[in-house]
């Protein structure tokens, strides 16, 4: 493991991808969106994932540029902003409400936005927890057997994965039992074709900024000797 050393962008990418984590998660995860494509219909879709994608591209950046290690810390960094954003949801909710009229019409608003909260927080935390840490391993290992070579393999690559895992859990976890069956199936189905969709669309811009901060950071990380435990906080 290299010496500890300190970065010129690392923490505006870890602070972007927390802010991205959370506003996708809390403002467009229980909204289902319709569009009506050519020759395939009306789609069903959570609204959260046309900007989730992003975190997973943050992701593949982190550890593309300065290793597993350094995106461990940014994945528990992340998770805590999770949990901290629904504990104070449900403080929010559960607090008694002025007795206004605005306020008795506001906490319904409320209520109907965040009152399953903790099933989306759970899902939420679970999803991309285990989602991050398998887009991150896999990005990682795939790095040292390509040597370095053919980035948008490792990208889509552990995006397939990563998304896979997030995408299975994060809406049985949040939504069975209050949508219908077969919408959360629908919904799954097509969040997962969207997210790596999202990414090989995004390629172009990951190479740049990829090449970017390897350049301005000169760093390019590989997790030879790397320990995987996600519970490590070391890089």
């Amino acid at each position: 493991m290299t010496a500890q050393r300190s970065y010129r962008y690392y923490d505006f990418v870890m602070a972007a991808f927390v802010a991205v984590l959370l506003c996708s998660n809390f403002i467009g995860a229980a909204k289902q969106a319709v569009v009506t494509l050519p020759l395939v219909g009306e789609i069903t879709f959570g609204a959260g994932v046309l900007f989730f994608p992003i975190s997973y591209i943050f992701g593949d950046i982190l550890t593309e540029v300065y290793g597993y290690g350094r995106d461990r810390r940014v994945v528990w960094a992340g998770f805590g902003a999770l949990v901290f954003a629904s504990v104070m949801a449900w403080v929010v909710i559960h607090l008694p409400p002025a007795k206004t009229d605005f306020m008795a019409a506001y906490q319904s608003h409320l209520e109907g936005v965040f009152g399953n909260a903790w099933r989306i927080a759970a899902g939420s935390m679970i999803a991309f927890w285990c989602g991050s840490f398998a887009n991150s391993y896999v990005l990682a290992k795939m790095k040292i057997w390509t040597r370095g070579k053919w980035l948008w393999t490792r990208t889509i690559g552990s995006t397939l994965v990563g998304e896979l895992v997030d995408s299975a859990l994060f809406y049985c976890i949040a939504f069975y039992g209050i949508w219908a069956t077969a919408d959360v199936v629908k919904v799954t189905l097509f969040q997962y074709v969207l997210k790596t969709g999202w990414e090989v669309v995004m390629t172009p811009v990951t190479y740049k900024v990829v090449g970017f901060l390897k350049r301005a950071e000169n760093e390019d990380y590989y997790d030879r000797g790397t320990d995987f435990n996600p519970f490590v906080l070391k890089n």
